[in-house]
């Protein structure tokens, strides 16, 4: 029997897109790669698989709830927390957005002296608010040192987050591959090898079947 065979998942993916008008907007690098490698393990695994993503998804047994804003990505994790065995936050969110998203382009000639900004919702707060006991995973994409993360795992309400240096050769936006440090809210720290993102989902879902036989 697959060994996740039962379990509900949601998964997030790829970066948000906060409009400056209906041409551009503030985004990240973010591929999405990642989180359609968790989400693709998990349903061959056996798992009920819902993909939230800002980027195109693979072909997999699943759902898949396309969106763009960080606004809309809160909505649609948060109405599926309850239903969530397991939650992996791999989605880049963007922290800020323009408080003013102008309904025509801005011309060049127009200028633009300034882009105010306003926080966005933070998703993976609101996913541990509403939790009701799925396993959460965040992600944290740093670059240099990984103390922030180490600060963010001890102080979010995850029980893994996964943090990776995205200057380091292999493991940044768009790459094939990750390097990637779990670390726990009690602090401890396991880094990975550099490996394939595919089998950084998997040794992530072995690790959270492990989580959850030891809570059980």
């Amino acid at each position: 029997m697959p060994d996740l065979d039962g379990w509900s998942v949601l998964v997030t993916a790829g970066g948000t897109r906060e409009p400056i008008d209906p041409v551009r907007y503030i985004g990240n690098r973010s591929s999405g790669k990642m989180g359609n490698a968790i989400a693709l393990d998990a349903a061959a695994r056996g798992a009920r698989v819902t993909l939230i993503t800002t980027v195109g998804a693979p072909d997999f047994d699943g759902t898949v709830v396309p969106v763009e804003t960080a606004t809309e990505m809160a909505e649609a994790v948060w109405s599926r927390v309850d239903e969530s065995d397991a939650i992996v936050m791999a989605a880049a969110v963007a922290d800020f957005r323009p408080v003013v998203a102008h309904e025509d382009k801005l011309a060049r000639a127009d200028g633009l002296s300034v882009i105010e900004l306003e926080p966005t919702p933070d998703v993976l707060a609101g996913v541990v608010e509403r939790n009701s006991g799925a396993i959460v995973v965040g992600f944290a994409a740093e670059t240099g040192s990984l103390e922030r993360a180490v600060v963010k795992a001890r102080t979010k309400g995850v029980d893994v987050l996964m943090a990776n240096d995205v200057l380091a050769d292999g493991s940044g936006f768009g790459t094939a591959t990750n390097a990637v440090t779990v670390i726990m809210p009690d602090g401890a720290t396991d880094p990975w090898p550099l490996m394939s993102k595919a089998e950084v989902a998997s040794r992530l879902w072995d690790l959270l079947i492990s989580l959850r036989r030891s809570t059980a």
